[in-house]
């Protein structure tokens, strides 16, 4: 009995043994269980990014080759650093703060200890490689930009962040990543796969070819090609035309929802951000507090719409029934509401009705038609929940479910809004009337703007705006693809398309007429505070516009925020006319408007001395 024991324990002992080695020389062989093999080195061959096309076929991003000086720290053996440091032209404290980097990171896998070397450099250090153990250059592509617009559309790449990389296996310490723009939005499409080859080192620590003759190593894939919605020449124009003045234009597709132009003033050259010199290039263009060329004005800059919101306070008020395109008002220059309250208004007075109403941007048939909207019910809180949801309808007040990393909910109040803020008076319509001119508590961005233009351009429905026109090989997120409906019925909105159509016959936009285009625009003027010395201080109005064309069929919705731009017409409406124009004929005929506005600079608005910050509304 004794001896069967002995023999089985013998036997136990023997398969254990048994197992575990062909567990060592079989499965933890396996590609995966490699890196954890100090005997052999990982090389990571990286992909070319996808290139960018503009909606036209024309390429905007590209690639170009660079070479990073890779780092083991475990395997670093004594080297004279004064030398390594003249090659790489860093000196001794760079040396060690990078290393020590590099070291708490991992010790024994590879990291980036210099990126981005120059032709010249790598060819003057691939010569002395073999002098410095634990150091390998590594070849990889940067961004080639192949044109100098559309910086905040496009974004950059950059260093993964340290949480990217605790959170993403993909993305080891000194891989690239995108940053803003499409860079970002369509990181995982652009960035490829990338592949991998195991060399098989011997015990003194030298190469010695590739591991098991490279049946583990793979082949990276190169990202794929996306077309964004952008028109180039579109896009360039109208950063020319808003040179020396800050603001953001936003030209939208109606049919389709694509973003024809996304543009922020000031900008900069994309290229600034490509290689060594882009983190002394980024640090400078983040200290400009000024300018602000990193701040996507199109996307994140609210502000109150003034007369433009109008259209929609029209709509709201001829879906109640509160109104009808027939009903009017007398205008005599001043509108009178409550005891004491006024509101003046510069239309010319008379009699005015709806389409008269928007022509000549009067106030107080506006006033009027939202005080009746309120008044509607009993309950000026439930009238304020009906009015605001037929304003989100056209996605105001919320983020519209763009392609792009960034923007602002903008703010469109309802009864809980005003009950909070007024907990102890019996506020009404009356309370709020400046919401009725786009004054009030209502904030928008430029792009929601541009997307309300595009749903009165389609008469109720809109498609969520979108850069992406097409990605190699797959399709895009079908709910850019599928129509959002307001709540206002399509009947409603002839009369107020009628008045957008009369600014530009006769009313504020008429000396901005277009030879053979028929546009449909609103012109606004939003006041602009800010807090100077502690007290609230007005500046130069904002100028704003809104417009679509053609009337039938359109193919282009904008809208243009100046700031600091004095009144509607003044800049934004120009600026706006001209895009119009050169996106539906492909030239300019608006030869002195053009000069007009090429040669205006607003630089010294900006220059004024203020506290505070340009995206903070101050009331």
């Amino acid at each position: 009995m004794r001896q069967l024991l002995l023999f089985i324990l013998i036997i136990i002992v023997g398969l254990t043994f048994i197992t575990r080695l062909f567990y060592l020389q079989v499965y933890n062989s396996e590609a995966h269980n490699l890196f954890e093999d100090n005997a052999i080195r990982k090389v990571y061959d990286y992909p070319k990014r996808g290139f960018v096309y503009d909606r036209n076929g024309v390429l905007l991003v590209s690639n170009q080759p660079s070479y990073d000086v890779m780092i083991i720290p475990r395997e670093v053996k004594p080297l004279d650093t004064l030398e390594f440091c003249s090659l790489l032209k860093i000196d001794k404290e760079q040396f060690i703060k990078i290393y020590n980097k590099s070291y708490h990171y991992s010790p024994r896998l590879p990291s980036v200890f210099v990126s981005h070397l120059s032709k010249e450099d790598y060819a003057a250090l691939q010569e002395k490689m073999r002098k410095y153990e634990g150091f390998y250059i590594q070849k990889r592509s940067l961004r080639d930009y192949q044109t100098t617009i559309g910086a905040n559309v496009l974004g950059y790449i950059a260093e993964a962040t340290q949480y990217q990389i605790d959170n993403d296996p993909y993305y080891n310490m000194g891989d690239l990543v995108g940053k803003q723009g499409v860079e970002l939005s369509y990181e995982n499409e652009l960035r490829g796969i990338k592949g991998i080859k195991f060399i098989q080192k011997d015990r003194f620590n030298r190469d010695i070819g590739p591991y098991k003759d490279g049946i583990y190593d793979t082949i990276p894939q190169q990202g794929k090609d996306i077309t964004i919605s952008i028109d180039a020449k579109l896009q360039e124009y109208g950063e020319k035309l808003m040179q020396n003045k800050h603001g953001g234009i936003v030209a939208i597709e109606p049919s389709t929802g694509e973003i024809l132009s996304l543009i922020s003033a000031p900008t900069y050259n994309p290229n600034l951000l490509v290689g060594r010199k882009r983190s002394k290039n980024f640090t400078r263009l983040y200290n400009d507090t000024l300018s602000r060329p990193l701040i996507d004005r199109g996307l994140l800059r609210m502000h109150e719409p003034g007369s433009p919101f109008k259209a929609l306070v029209a709509l709201v008020a001829l879906q109640e029934n509160a109104i009808t395109p027939q009903t009017t008002v007398s205008c005599s220059g001043v509108y009178h509401y409550g005891r004491k309250g006024t509101m003046g208004c510069h239309c010319g007075g008379g009699r005015r009705d709806l389409v008269l109403g928007i022509a000549k941007s009067c106030n107080s048939y506006f006033a009027n038609a939202f005080r009746k909207s309120i008044d509607m019910y009993p309950d000026a809180s439930h009238s304020m929940d009906v009015w605001s949801n037929h304003m989100k309808s056209f996605g105001l007040g919320n983020f519209l479910g763009y392609d792009l990393a960034i923007g602002k909910k903008g703010n469109i109040p309802d009864g809980a809004y005003y009950d909070k803020w007024y907990p102890d008076f019996n506020w009404g319509a009356t309370t709020i009337i400046s919401n009725a001119i786009g004054q009030g508590e209502v904030l928008v961005t430029p792009i929601q703007l541009a997307n309300v233009t595009a749903a009165i351009a389609n008469k109720g429905f809109y498609f969520i705006p979108h850069i992406i026109k097409n990605i190699d090989g797959q399709t895009i997120d079908e709910k850019f693809t599928t129509k959002k409906q307001t709540t206002i019925d399509e009947k409603h909105f002839d009369p107020v398309i009628q008045g957008l159509f009369d600014v530009y016959n006769y009313g504020t936009a008429h000396f901005l007429q277009v030879p053979g285009i028929d546009i449909c625009g609103k012109t606004g003027t939003a006041e602009n505070f800010t807090i100077i010395d502690g007290k609230r201080t007005q500046l130069t109005d904002h100028s704003i516009f809104i417009a679509f064309a053609p009337k039938d069929n359109p193919k282009i919705a904008i809208a243009v925020f100046v700031e600091n731009g004095y009144y509607g017409a003044r800049w934004a409406g120009r600026i706006a006319s001209l895009m119009i124009e050169k996106y539906l004929k492909g030239e300019v005929t608006l030869t002195q408007m053009e000069k007009l506005v090429l040669e205006k600079s607003l630089e010294e608005e900006y220059a004024k001395p203020y506290s505070g910050t340009p995206f903070t509304i101050n009331k």
